[in-house]
C-alpha cells in the first residue's frame, strides 16, 4: 500500500487523551500500597513463571533468533582489562564479550506503530524495530479496545494492523511488509533481513512463533489509561519481554519501547541509569516507580492499571 501523508501525530506531547465516557478512566495513577521495586537476578526464573517463559521461548526456535541481535551484530572476547568496569559487556570465562553493529540514522522522534501483540504481522515490524534499534511509541490496540483501535480507524480508514506513523516525516502507512521496507530504507542500510524477506513463509513462522502463547496479548482487559506513557527497556527476542509486553497491550497501556537487542548502544545507556543492565526494565512516569524483573512487571502492571 502506498504510504498516506499525515499531518503529525496527536499524541506526539506524550499527553494521552481520556477513553470514550463508557470506558474506565483515570487522571491519577499510583503504585500498589508498600510497593517496594524487586532488586534484580540475573537468568533467573521464578517458578510461577517457568511456562510463560518456556512458551514464550519458541518464537527463538520458529524465527531463528530474528530480533534479538542489531543490524550488523559481531562479537569477539578480549581479555577483562580491555573493557572498563563502567561500559557494559558480558563476562565469560574469565573473558568480556565485545559487541559492535551498524545502526543507520537516528529518527528525532519516536516511530509510533498502533499493533497488538497477537498478530505475526505485527511481529514482523516489531522484529525490524530490534534490528534496527529504533525507539517506538506502542499504542496498544487489543481486540475490544476502546481507544486505540477506533483512533486507527479516525486516522488510516479502517482497522488494520500494524498501522504506522512517522512524525519526522509525517509519513503514515498499512501494511507491515511495507512498515519494513520503509524502516530499513529510512533508518537502515536499505537491506531487508533474511527472515524477514521470505514471504509467506516469514508469515507462517511469525504464526508459528506464537504457538506457545497463544492469544496473550491479544484481548482488552479493562483498564485505567495513565496521563503519559510507560517507558520500557526490551527488545523482541527476549521471552522475558514478550510476558510484559502482553499485559502493557491487555491492558492498552502505551508505552515508549527503548529497543535494546544484542548489540544496542542503548545497553550502555541503561547500565549508566541504574549500574546493571537486564531486560526488561520499565520507567513509569505516572507513579515514579523503576524496576527490573519481568514476573513482577506483570504483577505491579495489573495491580496498578487494571480496573478494579
Amino acid at each position: 500500500m502506498a504510504a498516506l501523508k499525515h499531518p503529525g501525530s496527536p499524541f506526539l506531547s506524550l499527553e494521552l487523551p481520556q477513553r470514550p465516557p463508557t470506558s474506565s478512566t483515570s487522571t491519577s495513577v499510583t503504585a500498589p500500597p508498600n510497593f517496594e521495586p524487586p532488586k534484580p537476578k540475573r537468568f533467573a526464573v521464578r517458578p510461577d513463571k517457568t511456562w510463560d517463559i518456556i512458551g514464550a521461548s519458541l518464537a527463538l526456535i520458529f524465527r531463528l533468533g530474528t530480533g534479538v541481535f542489531v543490524n550488523g551484530y559481531s562479537v569477539s572476547f578480549v581479555s577483562k582489562d580491555a573493557i572498563p568496569p563502567d561500559q557494559y559487556s558480558l563476562e565469560v570465562s574469565g573473558y568480556k564479550v565485545k559487541e559492535t553493529s551498524k545502526l543507520g540514522p537516528r529518527p528525532e522522534k519516536p516511530i509510533e506503530i498502533y499493533e497488538f501483540e497477537g498478530c505475526p504481522f505485527c511481529r514482523k515490524v516489531r522484529e525490524i524495530v530490534a534490528v534496527l534499534d529504533l525507539d517506538v511509541l506502542f499504542y496498544p490496540c487489543p481486540q475490544n479496545g476502546p481507544t486505540f483501535r477506533p483512533k486507527v480507524v479516525q486516522m488510516g480508514g479502517k482497522q488494520q494492523f500494524p498501522y504506522m506513523v512517522d512524525p519526522n516525516t509525517g509519513t503514515a502507512m498499512y501494511e507491515s511488509d511495507d512498515i519494513i521496507k520503509y524502516l530499513v530504507q529510512k533508518y537502515g542500510d536499505g537491506s531487508i533481513p533474511f527472515m524477514l524477506s521470505l514471504g509467506l513463509l516469514t508469515t507462517l513462522t511469525e504464526g508459528f512463533a506464537m504457538i506457545g502463547r497463544m492469544g496473550k496479548g491479544s484481548s482488552y482487559t479493562p483498564s485505567k489509561l495513565p496521563p503519559k506513557p510507560v517507558e520500557l527497556w526490551a527488545y523482541e527476542g527476549s521471552p522475558f519481554c514478550k510476558i510484559v509486553r502482553e499485559v502493557l497491550v491487555e491492558l492498552e497501556l502505551p508505552h515508549i519501547f527503548r529497543s535494546c537487542a544484542r548489540g544496542s548502544p542503548k545497553r550502555q545507556i541503561l547500565f549508566e541509569k541504574t549500574g546493571h543492565f537486564q531486560a526488561p526494565y520499565i520507567e513509569d512516569p505516572n507513579t515514579g516507580v523503576q524496576m527490573f524483573e519481568s514476573a513482577e512487571i506483570v504483577e505491579y502492571l495489573k495491580a496498578t492499571y487494571a480496573s478494579s
